[in-house]
């Protein structure tokens, strides 16, 4: 691109523009012509859930999770430390919220959790306790909440991560205050405060065949043989690029031959960031593989996404230089992974044509210490529901003013966002936002990017 100086004539050398591929995003207005998620599921007699953020179920976050999924896990909202922070006060606003939006969605709900070792308050585990007191407090707690939502929910993860990788139990105030049988008497609160509520085990490194999974089944095995209530096995399945296991179908099947069901309930695939195309072909390779295997065993219940948009995914905050591990990318895009969850549920969903969206930066007139800005955003082959669109300004040019979007500067670069009324652009469409900026000697083009 031209850089433009004093005193040169302004023109078509202001226009800089950056072509985007593959910017269709997930809102359902957005690829409207796709089944949903939901519905490729039903038909194949399995539910797809997501875990969720009770706050942000509004706006495109709201619209993307009430469209695409049959099921909501409360990411953090039913968890110990949240509902109960002091002893005998509880706070059910969060929890409440999501289990009304799914009703209202026509949506499940899956309990998360009763019964773990972390997200507990400190008045719970700084406590000095008596066996008898502790089996108490988890009797009341269980009981008090699986009360509260009876009738309302699908399945409970009772009892979360009780293994250590070699099989054996892991050392918690659960297991060391009640022994292992704290398992079975978790169950059985649980099954006396709602009959009608699915149990289950939730444990991470479990997909495939290995000592901590076959820790669970025997676990499953012995728990079924004393009639205890359990109903499945959640195999939470917080996986890496590339590193899918190879038993996992094996696993599921021989769970399910016990005569439970299985839930794959924590899905996400985590990548060195960046992300190229390359990693999200082979994520997107990942998340098919974990479907058809679910698909492919009668007794799989289901797939659950721990989040749907990577900007509502744990990883980062976990896994230094790591992410990008959900559906969906941080503007609510579906990703690869999206349409090969749709390809093993039976859809023929494609991705929208490379360069489908595309941004353009010009100088609307300028004057010796400023001038006047605008970006078109333009959509042929896809839509939009949301936008962002980032430069990196070259000679220190600052915007002072910005209109029809939110725009942020930080140095040389520069993000803007849509409005609260401009987000969508309808294929075939077009919106535009300006600006006031100040400028000293020259005024270069910046290179556009959308997403």
């Amino acid at each position: 691109m031209r850089s433009l100086r004093k005193g040169l004539s302004l023109g078509s050398v202001l226009t800089g523009i950056a072509a985007l591929g593959a910017l269709l995003v997930a809102a359902p207005a957005a690829h409207a012509a796709d089944t949903p998620l939901r519905d490729l599921a039903a038909a194949k007699g399995k539910v797809i859930g997501t875990a969720v953020t009770g706050s942000k179920l509004t706006g495109t976050y709201g619209d993307i999770a009430g469209a695409q999924f049959s099921s909501l896990t409360p990411g953090n909202a039913m968890k110990w430390e949240t509902v109960e922070p002091t002893r005998g006060t509880y706070n059910w606003a969060e929890a409440d919220q999501i289990v009304a939006f799914a009703q209202a969605h026509n949506q499940q709900v899956r309990g998360h959790t009763l019964v773990w070792h972390s997200q507990n308050p400190s008045w719970l585990t700084n406590g000095t306790w008596t066996s008898a007191q502790l089996g108490s407090l988890l009797q009341d707690h269980i009981t008090t909440e699986v009360t509260r939502y009876k009738g309302k929910l699908a399945a409970w993860d009772v009892v979360n991560e009780p293994f250590n990788e070699d099989g054996t139990y892991r050392s918690t105030l659960w297991y060391n205050g009640l022994g292992s049988d704290y398992i079975a008497q978790a169950l059985t609160w649980a099954h006396a405060a709602d009959p009608s509520a699915k149990l289950y085990i939730n444990d991470y490194n479990v997909e495939g065949v290995n000592a901590k999974s076959t820790a669970l089944y025997n676990l499953v095995k012995s728990l079924k043989e004393r009639g205890v209530p359990i109903d499945g096995v959640g195999l939470q399945a917080h996986l890496i690029l590339g590193q899918v296991p190879s038993t996992l179908q094996q696993n599921i099947q021989r769970f399910a031959d016990l005569g439970v069901d299985v839930a794959i309930t924590e899905l996400d695939i985590r990548m060195q960031v960046p992300s190229d195309s390359t990693k999200l072909t082979r994520q997107a390779a990942d998340y098919k593989a974990v479907f058809d295997a679910c698909v492919a065993v009668s007794r799989c219940y289901g797939v659950t996404v721990w989040g749907f948009t990577d900007s509502d995914s744990w990883i980062p905050d976990v896994f230094s230089g790591y992410g990008a591990a959900t559906p969906y990318d941080e503007n609510y895009a579906p990703k690869p992974a999206y349409y090969a969850i749709a390809s093993s549920l039976g859809g023929t969903s494609t991705p929208p044509p490379t360069g489908a969206c595309t941004a353009a930066y010009s100088v609307q007139s300028q004057w010796n210490t400023g001038f006047t800005g605008q970006v078109r955003i333009a959509c042929s082959g896809a839509a939009l529901s949301s936008w962002k669109v980032n430069w990196t300004y070259g000679a220190g040019q600052r915007i002072t003013q910005a209109w029809n979007a939110d725009c942020t500067q930080s140095g040389a670069a520069v993000t803007c966002a849509n409005a609260s009324y401009n987000g969508t652009v309808p294929n075939g469409g077009s919106v535009t936002f300006g600006f006031n900026a100040s400028w000293s000697g020259s005024n270069p083009v910046p290179t556009v990017t959308l997403g």
